[in-house]
């Protein structure tokens, strides 16, 4: 990766120490900054908008956004020149942009990565990567080409607490890993989205046209737009791509895969009486090389799903179990036996307490605490940008753990068990599955190749 920012550096000392992808050999002044750009700037892009704003060696450049309400809130956040623009093509011919960050709905993703980095931008892309696997491999090619920073959105990765809890996992604290659980678990009974008509008018403004952009015309539905839009396949994954790739990530990151063998799935619009697409009940299973992987939606139920409440995924060891959620990790130890297990007989009933008694716990009972604060995500991807390093999730993996998720929906879709080839990026046992990789772009829109 080749980038070069000739005027851009860190402002204090400070900053450059608590930066630990920066380069020793790399010299910064005081008043240089990234030039950053917004295209997205609703319920994520705000978010993103605070965490880069507490970035002090970022300047924002310029914001984009179909909604001019969301505009108006974003300018809000802002000081000095903010160049606004609701076609986010007319915000990339900003020649001294450095950067843009894209949190728009997951169907946009691919046309504006690729045409940031066209026009020479780094770029933050939120999770998932994008709406179809042969979109985020378009992505992965055109960084590749671009040589530019590109970091995803899956901002665990730069979480202190998690990477520790990574790091146990994979210097064997919890032995051999076997079975992995990941949760998303919220109670939308029994109203859930609502059953608004498609009889009622876009926004004032909004170009509902533009909002589509490259997905089948669909009449404008409030729920089909902002926020919630991730209930509806023509502009999302849903729940197992919003939720379920994130905690695909780190089961990657600490396991050190990249791709299911095979994928199954569960589950439909059980109970729910509103007008989503997406399942209200869904489970997916993952068979990877030595581990079965699970992702559990339950939106009709906020029970917690780990055995601790307030976790998300847990890793069942031969050592020991570890939980964790976004801000902390918890270990339980496991017993292990010396002796085989007995066969039960009532000739001899010490055989249990003997094998009882050979049992040696193997791991340590820990627990951490911490957080997972998207700043230390934002920072990273500066911090890349300025030292020329790769970022903490590179297109690459962010593009393998969406993937997975995708294959979810594909073999619900297809109510079969899929044989997933990760070098072709192909199902090997079902052709049909594979028309679901992609999907024809609306006219004028084009795929992006």
């Amino acid at each position: 990766m080749k980038s070069k920012v000739s005027r851009r550096t860190f402002t204090t000392a400070a900053a450059v120490s608590s930066m630990s992808a920066l380069s020793a050999s790399r010299v910064y002044g005081a008043n240089n900054k990234v030039l950053l750009g917004f295209i997205g700037c609703g319920n994520r892009g705000d978010q993103l908008i605070d965490a880069f704003n507490a970035t002090p060696e970022i300047l924002l450049r310029g914001l984009s956004d179909l909604s001019d309400a969301y505009l108006k809130h974003a300018i809000g956040k802002t000081t000095g020149f903010i160049n606004t623009k609701k076609d986010y093509r007319e915000l990339l011919e900003d020649k001294d942009m450095d950067a843009v960050v894209i949190a728009t709905p997951d169907h946009w993703h691919a046309l504006q990565t690729i045409e940031a980095l066209q026009a020479g931008k780094h770029v933050y892309i939120e999770k998932p990567l994008s709406l179809t696997v042969a979109e985020g491999r378009a992505m992965v090619e055109a960084a590749n080409k671009a040589k530019k920073v590109v970091q995803v959105g899956f901002h665990r990765r730069s979480s202190n607490v998690c990477k520790e809890a990574v790091d146990m996992i994979k210097k064997g604290e919890i032995g051999d890993v076997t079975m992995v659980r990941c949760f998303h678990t919220q109670n939308e009974y029994p109203l859930g989205i609502g059953n608004p008509t498609d009889d009622s008018k876009p926004p004032e403004k909004l170009d509902w046209d533009k909002w589509v952009g490259p997905a089948a015309m669909k009449p404008y539905n409030e729920n089909r737009a902002f926020y919630r839009f991730r209930w509806f396949y023509d502009f999302s994954g849903g729940q197992v791509t919003n939720s379920g790739a994130q905690y695909l990530d780190l089961v990657h990151w600490a396991l050190g895969v990249n791709a299911p063998l095979s994928v199954a799935a569960l589950g439909g619009k059980l109970v729910i009486k509103d007008n989503r697409e997406i399942p209200d009940t869904l489970e997916v299973i993952y068979q990877y090389p030595n581990t079965v992987v699970s992702f559990t939606q339950v939106s009709t139920n906020s029970a917690a799903g780990c055995a601790i409440p307030g976790n998300d995924i847990e890793f069942r060891g031969t050592k020991g179990t570890m939980y964790i959620s976004n801000k902390n990790f918890t270990i339980i130890p496991e017993t292990q036996y010396g002796v085989p297990l007995p066969a039960q007989t009532p000739l001899d009933r010490t055989l249990m307490q003997k094998y009882r008694g050979s049992g040696k716990v193997q791991s340590r009972g820990i627990q951490r605490n911490g957080n997972t604060d998207l700043h230390w995500h934002t920072r990273n991807f500066v911090a890349a940008i300025l030292a020329d390093k790769t970022p903490n999730c590179p297109i690459e993996d962010g593009h393998r753990s969406t993937t997975a998720a995708l294959l979810g929906n594909i073999a619900l879709k297809k109510k079969a068990l899929l044989e997933w080839d990760a070098k072709t990026e192909q199902v090997t046992n079902h052709k049909d599955a594979n028309a679901l990789l992609k999907y024809d772009y609306r006219p004028p829109y084009k795929f992006p190749v």
